[in-house]
Order: C-alpha cells, then sequence, then structure tokens
C-alpha cells in the first residue's frame, strides 16, 4: 500500500508493534528441551490478548499462528513436536493482522551453546537487512536494495537465497511491490514511491542460493543445505528516510 494520511500510519505503527513484541517475547522464550508447536502457542497468546490475527492463518489458512523453522528448515516452518536443542537455530516469523492493517516482522535466534560461524552470520544477518534499509529512498530504484545487500554479502563471503523476496504490505500480508528481490537484478527498473509500504528481508546463507519446499507443501529448506538466517522489517519510504514499522 501507499500511505495517505497519519491514521493509516498509526494503524500500520500499531501492527507493527505488536508483531515486534511477539517477535521479542517468542525469541525470549526459546529454550532447549521445549517444542515448536509450545512456542507458537506463546506467539498465539499474545497476538489474540492484543486482538489480533495471525496473517498466515488468515491469508493463507497456514497450520500455526507463526512460522517456526529450525536449523535445515529457513522459512514457512510448521509449528508441531519439534524438540529445540541446544545449539538450534531458530527462526520466527511473525505476521499479523489488526483493524485492517497487516505487519510482518522475523529474526533467527541462535540457542546456546552457539557456535562462533553461527554468531557470525546472525551478525551479518542482521547487517544485511540495515544495508537494504539504509538503501531506501523515495523516487530511487527498488533494485538498489538488493544491489546494497548483495554487494555486502559478496565482502562477507556469503550467497544469498535467491527465490524468497520482499514484497509489499500493508491492506493485505503480500501485495505489491511484489517480488523485491534482496539480491542484485539489473532487470527489475521500478522506482520507490513516497509513502510506499514494503518489508527487506535477507536470506543470507553460508552456501545456499535457493529454496526447495518439503513435502509439507509449507517448510522451505536451504539447497544446497547450509546454516542460513532472514531478518525482516517493515518499513515506509518517507523523504525523510525509511520509517520501521516493526519496533517493539
Amino acid at each position: 500500500m501507499t500511505i495517505t494520511s497519519e491514521e493509516e500510519l498509526e494503524g500500520l505503527k500499531a501492527i507493527g508493534r505488536i508483531v515486534a513484541q511477539v517477535l521479542a517475547a517468542m525469541g525470549a522464550a526459546i529454550e532447549p528441551g521445549m517444542t515448536t508447536a509450545e512456542l507458537d502457542a506463546l506467539g498465539r497468546a499474545m497476538l489474540e490478548k492484543e486482538g489480533a490475527r495471525s496473517a498466515p492463518e488468515l491469508a493463507y489458512k497456514f497450520p500455526g499462528a507463526t512460522c517456526i523453522s529450525v536449523n535445515e528448515e529457513i522459512a514457512h516452518g510448521i509449528p508441531g513436536t519439534r524438540i529445540i536443542r541446544a545449539g538450534d537455530l531458530v527462526n520466527i516469523d511473525v505476521s499479523a493482522e489488526k483493524d485492517g492493517f497487516f505487519g510482518d516482522t522475523g529474526a533467527s535466534f541462535p540457542v546456546p551453546p552457539v557456535k562462533s560461524h553461527v554468531a557470525r552470520l546472525c551478525r551479518d544477518g542482521k547487517r544485511a537487512m540495515w544495508e537494504g534499509i539504509r538503501a531506501v529512498k523515495p523516487g530511487g530504484r527498488l533494485n538498489a536494495i538488493g544491489d546494497s545487500i548483495e554487494r555486502f554479502a559478496d565482502k562477507g563471503g556469503y550467497t544469498l537465497i535467491r527465490n524468497l523476496a520482499s514484497h509489499g504490505v500493508g491492506r493485505s500480508l503480500h501485495e505489491e511491490p511484489e517480488g523485491i528481490s534482496t539480491w542484485r537484478d539489473p532487470s527489475d527498473r521500478r522506482l520507490i514511491h513516497e509513502g510506499q509500504v514494503f518489508t527487506i528481508e535477507p536470506f543470507l546463507s553460508m552456501g545456499g542460493d535457493f529454496a526447495a519446499e518439503l513435502d509439507d507443501g509449507w517448510t522451505l529448506v536451504s539447497d544446497p543445505s547450509a546454516p542460513t538466517v532472514q531478518y525482516e522489517h517493515s518499513l515506509v519510504a518517507t523523504k525523510n528516510g525509511p520509517v520501521i514499522l516493526t519496533l517493539a
């Protein structure tokens, strides 16, 4: 969507705060021995308390309130009986709707003890996201986001998952502009418009470049298999710089 009023901005900030708070609480609650279903139940309870609805359930009938992906899973993991163990890498994606507005955020959480290469990957995953955010300028090229992220990835010796893109958000979970690449894409000639609302969510990997779907029809894994992280914010492009909507 493109924001046309202060009321719309406040509505987006409200749901953005909710999903950010849920994500932070879920990340802090991760403990070895708990199941991903138990972690999802915490997220669901927090969303319901705020009067928000799970966006993946609402939009796609996803079998869970949040997406929780562990280790080889990199996105759209279904909460269930899988037990989280020490040393795991857990990605949580929280998106929800309230009062007709949608917010979308995500992060990867390493479970102690954390190996040095995983700690570095998580640190740089966040940095990659912020490289993309800093490239957002009304009137600028949409593909400048991917240019900035790929330059950062190349310097660190990382790869990027190239079939999972950022997207517009606001009045629905996925809307125009669709397919915002987080890698270099010179064929994309679209421009960023003032007031435009979208996510930035690079998948930074230590060797993977494609997301393959498992037989459950939801869960995505890295191909080739490699440690992979995702960090995501929703934002609004303004003349004074991007306004991050998904801050706790």
